[in-house]
This record gives structure tokens, sequence and C-alpha cells, in this order.
């Protein structure tokens, strides 16, 4: 697999990296056995890096990760983040970006992956209570010292990212990203190429949706996360499907699946992207690593671009108590 630069610093990935979250919760049942064979065969495939976050689990997935590393660690990319902060109550999601914080957080992440540096390090959300540069300045000391090679913002606002940047360089910026949420093509992408910021979307199957595999809410486990998802309920789900099956017509004439499609259109956006689908299964890890062989004409792309314009999901990518946490 090829790699690509995120940010001018010289951080270099795989073309594709792999989303971990879904190995420990919200996305069914977990399989431990099969989670570690899927890093496994991640590597296997050329795959260098593997996204995680404290929150996940939480904490059980960092450590996942880094029983799956053991003894790879030279072979691996590893990004996790800190910023958003869980309790008891299963429902209740805080955020925090004070400096005593950032190093509490990193110095746990670090004894949960078993690893004595980050590779890249990303604040989850945006702190509106804390000055962005106060937060970046904490994480900057975490360069300085070692513990941190590269630093990254997740769902952070354009002004939030030159103000971050402007503190300390910033490598890459996390955000959702896919034929069905295209909103960072209007000031996020531009602003992280004036400022030479790589991107990595997450989500770009649109959680599993674009795929295919779900006909109707009944396809989703009971305790899986998009089911509190206003793109998976009523009648938006009805209208999502009309989408999909749109890709699945433009992925049999191209011949390949319409996940494949859909990672091929986010990998076709620039060489400055690097997706990172989530599967904790190596049938569905080996089906998208087949989406860097998928070559886009220019028509197919002026294809696709015209059945999943700007704004054609139906619903919003998150309930309304999470969106507030977006683009700040």
């Amino acid at each position: 697999m090829e790699e690509r630069a995120l940010g001018s610093g010289g951080l270099r990935v795989s073309t594709l990296g792999l989303g971990c979250m879904g190995m420990s919760e919200f996305y069914g049942e977990g399989d431990e056995a099969e989670s570690l064979a899927t890093i496994g065969r991640a590597l296997e495939l050329g795959v260098t890096l593997l996204d995680t976050a404290d929150i996940y689990g939480p904490y059980t997935n960092e450590e996942l990760v880094g029983r799956a590393i053991r003894g790879k660690r030279e072979r691996v990319v590893i990004a996790t983040k800190f910023g958003i902060v869980r309790s008891e109550d299963p429902a209740f999601r805080g955020i925090n970006g004070r400096p005593d914080y950032v190093r509490r957080a990193c110095e746990a992440s670090l004894k949960r992956l078993g690893t004595d540096r980050i590779d890249l390090y990303y604040q989850h959300r945006v702190d509106t209570d804390v000055p962005i540069e106060e937060t970046v300045g904490a994480m900057a000391r975490l360069v300085e010292d070692g513990k941190v090679r590269f630093l990254g913002l997740s769902e952070a606002g354009p002004e939030t990212i030159r103000r971050a940047h402007a503190e300390h360089p910033i490598a890459a910026l996390q955000t959702e990203y896919s034929l069905w949420s295209r909103e960072p093509e209007d000031e996020i992408l531009p602003t992280l190429r004036e400022l030479g910021i790589g991107f990595v979307p997450y989500s770009p199957l649109g959680r599993g949706f674009l795929t295919g595999r779900f006909r109707t809410v009944d396809d989703l486990p009971e305790d899986d996360y998009p089911r509190s998802s206003p793109r998976f309920q009523g009648e938006n789900f009805a209208r999502n499907l009309e989408l999909v099956a749109r890709i699945e017509e433009i992925a049999r004439a191209r011949g390949c699946t319409p996940a494949q499609l859909a990672l091929a259109w986010v990998l076709a956006q620039g060489e400055d992207v690097v997706p990172i689908p989530g599967t904790k299964r190596r049938e569905y890890l080996e089906e998208n690593v087949g989406a860097v062989r998928v070559e886009l004409t220019g028509d197919d792309l002026v294809r696709i671009g015209e059945v999943a314009p700007q704004g054609v999901a139906a619903g919003a990518r998150y309930p309304e108590s999470a969106m507030k946490a977006l683009g700040r």
C-alpha cells in the first residue's frame, strides 16, 4: 500500500487507516480474538495508521490496540484522542481541554497502549471554556517531552484550526466526511490546504450505511450506535436507501462493491486525505483495502457527484445534543 503525508512535518501513513472504535463499543457485541486478528491482518496488508481514543470502551479500546501491536510497534502509527469525558451515566459526555487534564490523559493513554510515545494525538472535541492556545500549548509540551510526535484536532471549526496551528503545527484534522457528509468541502478543506494540514475522514462509509448492508433498521444490532442517528430513523432511513441504490448502480458498472466505490471517492478528493474506515472483521477490512485499487475516472467522479451532492443525506449526522459540539 502506498503512503500519504499528513501535514508538512514529516508524518507519513498508509493511504487507508483503520478505525478501531467499533471493536470495543457502539457497534454491537465485540469479539476480541477477531478484532486482534483484524488489526494483525491490517498490518499484513500495509495499513499502518490505527485510530483509537481514550473514551472508546471507555479505555478498553486503547488496551486492545496495545495488545494487538505488542512486538510490532515500529510498524504502526498510533493515533489516539483525549478531551471527551464520560461518567457512570452512559449518556453523559463532557469536554475537558484544561492543560493539567491534557497531560494526565496522555500519561494514561500511554500506559494503556503499552508504548512510550503517541504518534498522533488529537483533541477529540474543542472545549469552548478553555482557549485553544492553552490546550494546544499543553499538547505542544508533550511533544517537547517526547511523549507525542504530532498533534491533531477533531471536529474543530476553521477559526479554531487557525489559532491552534499558530500555537503549534497541527498535522491532521479528523472530521466526518463521506458521500453523505460533504460539509467539510465548504470551509474546512480549504482552510486545511491553506495551512498544510492533512485531513483524516472518519465514518467514510456513513457508519456502514453506504455499504448497502442495511435494508431495514432491524438489520442493526439492538445496541448499535447508528440506531440513535437521525439518518437511520423513520423516513430518513428510507430516503437514504435511495442514495445507496444509486451508489450500488455505479459500483456494479465499475466492478467493485458500494463500500469500495465510496472509499475510492474519498481517496480521490486529494493526496492529503487519509480515510479511516472502521471495522472489527477481517472480511470487511480486506474489502475496504481493495478500494485503493479502484481507479475512478473524471466521468465517474462527475456522476458520483451528481447522485451524491452536498446535503443529499436525509437527517443530521448526530443527535441534536452531539451536534452542538461540532465545528467549534
